[in-house]
Protein backbone atom coordinates (compact mmCIF):
# COMPACT_ATOMS: atom_id res chain seq x y z
CA UNK A 1 0.00 0.00 0.00
CA UNK A 2 1.21 3.24 -1.23
CA UNK A 3 0.44 6.27 1.20
CA UNK A 4 -0.04 9.81 -1.05
CA UNK A 5 -1.08 13.14 0.05
CA UNK A 6 -4.13 14.49 -2.78
CA UNK A 7 -3.71 17.60 -4.72
CA UNK A 8 -6.75 17.56 -6.08
CA UNK A 9 -10.59 16.42 -5.24
CA UNK A 10 -10.59 12.52 -6.52
CA UNK A 11 -13.88 10.84 -6.48
CA UNK A 12 -14.15 8.03 -3.86
CA UNK A 13 -11.05 8.62 -2.63
CA UNK A 14 -10.93 12.23 -0.71
CA UNK A 15 -10.07 15.71 -1.09
CA UNK A 16 -6.91 17.79 -1.40
CA UNK A 17 -4.88 17.39 1.65
CA UNK A 18 -6.22 14.45 2.19
CA UNK A 19 -3.14 11.57 3.51
CA UNK A 20 -4.88 8.25 1.93
CA UNK A 21 -3.52 4.58 1.69
CA UNK A 22 -4.20 3.13 -1.73
CA UNK A 23 -2.47 0.44 -4.10
CA UNK A 24 0.73 0.77 -5.42
CA UNK A 25 -0.02 0.23 -8.77
CA UNK A 26 -3.31 2.77 -8.62
CA UNK A 27 -0.74 5.83 -7.10
CA UNK A 28 2.08 5.15 -9.62
CA UNK A 29 0.05 4.64 -12.68
CA UNK A 30 -3.25 6.92 -12.04
CA UNK A 31 -2.78 9.06 -9.45
CA UNK A 32 0.81 10.42 -9.24
CA UNK A 33 1.26 10.46 -13.49
CA UNK A 34 -1.50 12.72 -13.26
CA UNK A 35 -0.41 14.77 -11.00
CA UNK A 36 -4.26 14.06 -8.29
CA UNK A 37 -1.45 13.38 -5.62
CA UNK A 38 2.21 13.40 -3.75
CA UNK A 39 4.05 10.81 -2.23
CA UNK A 40 3.73 11.41 1.60
CA UNK A 41 6.77 11.91 3.29
CA UNK A 42 7.55 13.20 6.93
CA UNK A 43 8.02 16.99 5.19
CA UNK A 44 4.90 16.15 3.40
CA UNK A 45 2.93 17.45 6.22
CA UNK A 46 3.90 20.84 5.99
CA UNK A 47 2.58 20.19 2.36
CA UNK A 48 -0.65 19.31 4.10
CA UNK A 49 -1.34 22.09 6.06
CA UNK A 50 -0.72 24.44 3.20
CA UNK A 51 -2.63 22.46 0.68
CA UNK A 52 -5.77 22.69 2.95
CA UNK A 53 -5.19 26.48 4.59
CA UNK A 54 -5.81 27.31 0.78
CA UNK A 55 -8.13 24.66 0.53
CA UNK A 56 -10.44 26.60 3.34
CA UNK A 57 -9.48 29.98 2.26
CA UNK A 58 -11.34 29.33 -1.27
CA UNK A 59 -13.88 26.84 0.33
CA UNK A 60 -15.71 29.98 2.52
CA UNK A 61 -15.30 32.28 -0.66
CA UNK A 62 -16.82 29.52 -2.53
CA UNK A 63 -19.37 28.13 -0.91
CA UNK A 64 -21.90 30.80 -1.32
CA UNK A 65 -21.36 30.95 -4.95
CA UNK A 66 -21.78 27.14 -5.36
CA UNK A 67 -25.18 27.52 -3.61
CA UNK A 68 -26.18 30.04 -6.17
CA UNK A 69 -25.25 28.16 -9.03
CA UNK A 70 -26.69 24.97 -7.92
CA UNK A 71 -30.40 26.43 -7.66
CA UNK A 72 -29.68 28.15 -10.94
CA UNK A 73 -28.68 24.72 -12.41
CA UNK A 74 -31.97 23.09 -10.69
CA UNK A 75 -34.39 26.13 -11.68
CA UNK A 76 -33.83 24.92 -15.60
CA UNK A 77 -33.30 21.87 -17.91
CA UNK A 78 -30.05 21.70 -20.13
CA UNK A 79 -30.90 20.96 -23.55
CA UNK A 80 -28.09 18.84 -24.92
CA UNK A 81 -27.89 18.30 -28.76
CA UNK A 82 -26.56 15.60 -30.86
CA UNK A 83 -26.70 13.59 -33.52
CA UNK A 84 -29.26 10.75 -33.63
CA UNK A 85 -30.55 7.96 -35.93
CA UNK A 86 -33.53 7.77 -37.07
CA UNK A 87 -34.92 5.33 -33.81
CA UNK A 88 -33.51 7.95 -31.42
CA UNK A 89 -29.93 6.20 -30.88
CA UNK A 90 -27.18 8.54 -30.31
CA UNK A 91 -23.79 8.24 -32.46
CA UNK A 92 -21.85 7.87 -29.60
CA UNK A 93 -22.65 8.72 -26.36
CA UNK A 94 -22.88 11.95 -24.10
CA UNK A 95 -19.70 12.69 -21.95
CA UNK A 96 -19.75 14.75 -18.86
CA UNK A 97 -17.73 17.03 -21.02
CA UNK A 98 -20.39 17.67 -23.34
CA UNK A 99 -22.60 18.17 -20.48
CA UNK A 100 -20.25 21.02 -19.15
CA UNK A 101 -20.22 22.83 -22.25
CA UNK A 102 -24.42 22.38 -22.37
CA UNK A 103 -24.43 23.97 -19.02
CA UNK A 104 -21.74 26.92 -20.26
CA UNK A 105 -23.65 27.34 -23.44
CA UNK A 106 -27.02 27.94 -21.37
CA UNK A 107 -25.45 30.48 -19.83
CA UNK A 108 -25.84 28.70 -16.44
CA UNK A 109 -22.08 29.45 -15.32
CA UNK A 110 -19.17 27.29 -16.45
CA UNK A 111 -18.42 23.60 -14.64
CA UNK A 112 -15.57 21.62 -14.80
CA UNK A 113 -16.20 18.49 -16.27
CA UNK A 114 -14.64 16.15 -13.52
CA UNK A 115 -17.34 17.11 -11.26
CA UNK A 116 -20.23 15.92 -13.17
CA UNK A 117 -21.60 12.21 -12.53
CA UNK A 118 -23.38 10.42 -15.24
CA UNK A 119 -25.00 8.17 -13.77
CA UNK A 120 -25.44 5.47 -16.53
CA UNK A 121 -24.47 6.28 -20.47
CA UNK A 122 -26.78 8.05 -22.21
CA UNK A 123 -26.96 6.62 -25.82
CA UNK A 124 -30.46 7.79 -26.70
CA UNK A 125 -32.62 10.85 -26.99
CA UNK A 126 -34.85 11.21 -23.80
CA UNK A 127 -34.78 13.14 -20.29
CA UNK A 128 -31.71 12.47 -18.40
CA UNK A 129 -30.61 13.68 -14.74
CA UNK A 130 -27.24 14.22 -13.98
CA UNK A 131 -25.06 15.06 -10.24
CA UNK A 132 -22.90 17.76 -9.76
CA UNK A 133 -20.27 18.40 -7.37
CA UNK A 134 -20.07 21.90 -7.03
CA UNK A 135 -18.68 21.73 -3.71
CA UNK A 136 -17.29 19.44 -0.75
CA UNK A 137 -21.25 20.05 1.07
CA UNK A 138 -22.47 21.12 -2.47
CA UNK A 139 -24.09 19.20 -5.20
CA UNK A 140 -26.94 19.79 -7.65
CA UNK A 141 -29.11 17.70 -9.75
CA UNK A 142 -29.25 18.37 -13.30
CA UNK A 143 -32.14 17.72 -16.12
CA UNK A 144 -30.81 16.92 -18.83
CA UNK A 145 -32.89 16.93 -22.21
CA UNK A 146 -30.90 15.03 -25.28
CA UNK A 147 -32.11 16.29 -28.36
CA UNK A 148 -31.53 14.59 -31.95
CA UNK A 149 -29.76 17.59 -34.09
Amino acid sequence: MAKLILTQEVTGLGTAGDVVEVKNGYARNYLLPRGFALTWTKGGEKQVESIKAARSAREHASLEDAQRQAAALQAKPVKLTVKAGESGRLFGTVKAEDVAKAVEAAGLGAIDKRKVELPAHIKSVGSYQANVRLHEDVAAVIDLDVVAS
